[in-house]
C-alpha cells in the first residue's frame, strides 16, 4: 500500500514537472521544427528609425527588418511582423507567446535576463541622458540632482535610473523614447533618457537636442525569446556567426548609422532652414532629372546641397560652377552653355552621376549609390587607385564600409607613391559621402510630397 502510494506521487510529480515545461517553454510553439513546418516566423518590433520602418517607396525596411530577413532566408522560411507603438507593449506580446523573438534595439539587462534568452550580440551602444542644448551642462553626479527625467515605459533605460540615485526621474506609458526627444526639443519637458544610436538619428530633426550626460557606454543589444527555444536561439547564433564573417553586419550598420559620425548643429540648421527657402525653387528641376536619369531625387538634392548650398551662383576656387559645381570640361561635353544656369546645370549633374553609377552596375544597392558619389568626388582615377588598394589589402571593393576605410589611405605616401594617379586627398570623398547620406535622412519625406 505504502509502495503504491509512492509510486503514485512521483507520477504527480513528474506530470507536475512536464506540465510546468510546457508553460516555461510556450507549449512548445514557438520551437524551430514548428517555425519550418508552418513555414514562416512571427517578429515582434516596434516602429523606429532604429528598428522597423517604410521608406520612401512605401516599402519595409531598417535595421530590424534587414537583419530578421536574412535569419529568415537562411531557415527558408517567410516572415510576420507585428508592429507595436512601444516597447513595454511588446515585451508584454512576448510573453504572451505571439511572437516567435522580438527584435526591436533591445538592451540586454539583468532583469531581462532573468526572465527570456537573448540571441548573439550584434550591436554596441551608449544611453545618455537628453535635454535641450540651451540647459546648463552636467558637469558630474551632483549636478543630475538638478534635473527631471521622463523615460518610456519598457525600456532598459528604467533598469539603468536605479543606479543613479540622486536623479528624479518618472515612466511615460503614453510616449515612446522619440517621441519623448521630440518633447525635450520643444522644451516641453525636461530631459529624458536614450541610447546613442536612436539619439544620433532624432538630433538631425531636432537639432537642439543635446547629450548632457553619459549614463553607460557598454549596452549590449541582442534578440529576445522566450525561454525554452533553445534551438531557435542556437540556429540564430549559427546564422548569425556566417552573417558576420561574410561582411553583411558590417554593411548593414553602415547603412543605417554610416551618416550619423558627422553632426555640425550650424550646418544642420541652415540646412532645414534653406529646406524652406532655397529648394522649393529648384524641387522640379530635381524630379524631372532624376526621372530622365533614373536615379533618386532625394539623393540628387542632397547631392547638390553638399555642393553648392543650393546657390546657383556657387562657384569654387578651382573654378567648378553652379547648383551641382560642375567643371568646364564636363559641362561642355554634356551639352551645357550656361553653369550658373539652374536646369542646364541640376540636368547635366544628374546625367553625369548616372554615368558614374553605370560603372558600378555589377553592384548592388546602397553600396552603389554610395560608391558612384564617392568616384563622383574624387574623381574616377583616383577611386580605381582605391579599389585596387582595397584588393591588395583583403577588402571588398564593392562594399562601401571597406572603402571608407580605405579610401584615406590615398594620402599617406606609403600608399599612393605606387598607385598609378598617385597623392589623393582621400578623406574628402568620405565626408562628401557621408554629409549627403546625413541630408538625404533629413530629405526623407520632403520628395513623397
Amino acid at each position: 500500500m505504502n509502495r503504491a502510494r509512492h509510486t503514485y506521487s512521483w507520477a504527480v510529480v513528474i506530470l507536475l514537472l512536464t506540465a510546468s515545461m510546457g508553460i516555461l517553454g510556450g507549449c512548445g510553439n514557438n520551437n524551430l521544427q514548428k517555425i519550418k513546418e508552418r513555414g514562416s516566423i512571427t517578429i515582434l518590433t516596434t516602429n523606429r528609425a532604429t528598428t522597423y520602418y517604410y521608406n520612401r517607396d512605401n516599402e519595409p525596411t531598417g535595421p530590424e527588418y534587414e537583419m530578421s530577413q536574412a535569419f529568415a532566408k537562411y531557415l527558408g522560411v517567410s516572415v510576420k511582423y507585428k508592429i507595436f507603438n512601444s516597447t513595454e507593449d511588446m515585451i508584454t506580446a512576448l510573453r504572451n507567446h505571439e511572437g516567435d523573438f522580438a527584435a526591436a534595439s533591445l538592451t540586454v539587462t539583468p532583469a531581462r535576463q532573468a526572465e527570456f534568452s537573448f540571441g548573439p550580440i550584434y550591436q554596441e551602444t551608449s544611453e545618455y541622458i537628453v535635454c535641450h542644448r540651451g540647459r546648463a551642462k552636467i558637469k558630474d553626479r551632483d549636478d543630475l540632482k538638478n534635473i527631471n527625467i521622463i523615460v518610456a515605459a519598457g525600456t532598459s533605460y528604467i533598469e539603468t535610473l536605479k543606479k543613479y540615485p540622486e536623479i528624479t526621474w518618472q515612466i511615460s506609458t503614453e510616449h515612446d523614447t522619440a517621441t519623448l526627444l521630440a518633447k525635450v526639443a520643444k522644451k516641453e519637458i525636461d530631459c529624458t533618457v536614450s541610447d546613442s544610436t536612436l539619439y544620433s538619428i532624432e538630433r538631425r530633426y531636432n537639432t537642439t537636442l543635446q547629450s548632457k550626460y553619459t549614463l553607460t557606454t557598454d549596452s549590449k543589444l541582442a534578440w529576445m525569446l522566450n525561454r525554452g527555444n533553445g534551438d531557435v536561439q542556437r540556429s540564430m547564433t549559427r546564422w548569425f556567426t556566417r552573417y558576420k564573417s561574410d561582411g553583411h553586419l558590417g554593411t548593414m550598420i553602415n547603412k543605417y548609422y554610416g551618416f550619423v559620425e558627422i553632426f555640425d548643429y550650424v550646418d544642420i540648421h541652415k540646412f532645414l532652414r534653406r529646406m524652406k527657402t532655397r529648394l522649393p525653387k529648384y524641387k522640379h528641376f530635381f524630379l524631372d532629372a532624376a526621372a530622365i536619369n533614373k536615379i533618386s531625387p532625394t539623393t540628387l538634392a542632397a547631392q547638390s546641397y553638399q555642393e553648392s548650398h543650393w546657390n546657383r551662383k556657387a562657384k569654387s576656387p578651382t573654378g567648378v560652377r553652379g547648383l551641382m559645381m560642375l567643371t568646364q570640361p564636363v559641362a561642355k561635353s554634356l551639352g551645357v552653355t550656361n553653369r550658373l544656369h539652374p536646369k542646364q546645370n541640376i540636368y547635366a549633374g544628374a546625367k553625369f552621376y548616372a554615368k558614374m553609377k553605370a560603372m558600378f552596375s555589377h553592384v548592388d544597392e546602397p553600396d552603389r549609390t554610395w560608391l558612384a558619389l564617392a568616384a563622383y568626388n574624387v574623381g574616377r582615377g583616383h577611386f580605381s587607385d582605391a579599389q585596387g588598394l582595397a584588393k591588395k589589402l583583403n577588402k571588398d571593393p564593392n562594399k562601401w564600409y571597406e572603402m571608407k576605410e580605405v579610401l584615406p589611405l590615398l594620402a599617406k605616401e606609403e600608399f599612393y607613391k605606387d598607385l598609378r594617379y598617385g597623392y589623393a586627398r582621400g578623406n574628402e570623398p568620405v565626408r562628401y559621402v557621408m554629409r549627403i547620406r546625413s541630408y538625404e535622412e533629413l530629405l526623407r519625406d520632403y520628395f513623397r510630397k
